[in-house]
């Protein structure tokens, strides 16, 4: 049996709106049974699009390097590199760099999920 390691580049780039992903954790990539993780590159003034929840599970996330804001059902605060936050089951929740440098940021999700497993909501925003 072989340690399962994977590199971020070798993980396929995914372009979604307001940010690029890779997944690097789940069960085709790794074969992880209970968890998923990705990472994601937001440049500066983007917005992760479109706000979204998880309603299967929870996510928390990891300020590698950046700054910006989070919110959470409503309620924004800010974030900077070394911050984790948790997005709790069902609660909808949007990400925004507001520095002037990429933001890259570490998705960990119980239990595992993909894309399909988002609900998505179009019509929240950021506070002016």
């Amino acid at each position: 049996m072989s340690v399962p390691i994977i590199h971020e580049s070798e993980a396929e780039s995914l372009d979604l709106p307001g940010r690029n992903l890779r997944w690097l954790v789940n069960s085709d990539l790794l074969g992880a049974k209970h968890l998923s993780m990705c990472m994601i590159r937001v440049e500066p003034g983007e917005t992760v699009r479109p706000a979204h929840s998880h309603p299967n599970g929870e996510e928390v996330i990891y300020i590698v390097s950046g700054s910006g804001r989070v919110m959470v059902s409503g309620e924004v605060s800010a974030v900077r590199e070394g911050s984790a936050v948790l997005f709790p089951q069902g609660e909808v929740h949007m990400l925004q760099n507001t520095g002037d440098v990429p933001m890259k940021v570490a998705c960990f999700f119980a239990p595992a999920t993909n894309l399909d497993n988002y609900r998505f909501f179009e019509d929240v925003q950021f506070p002016s």
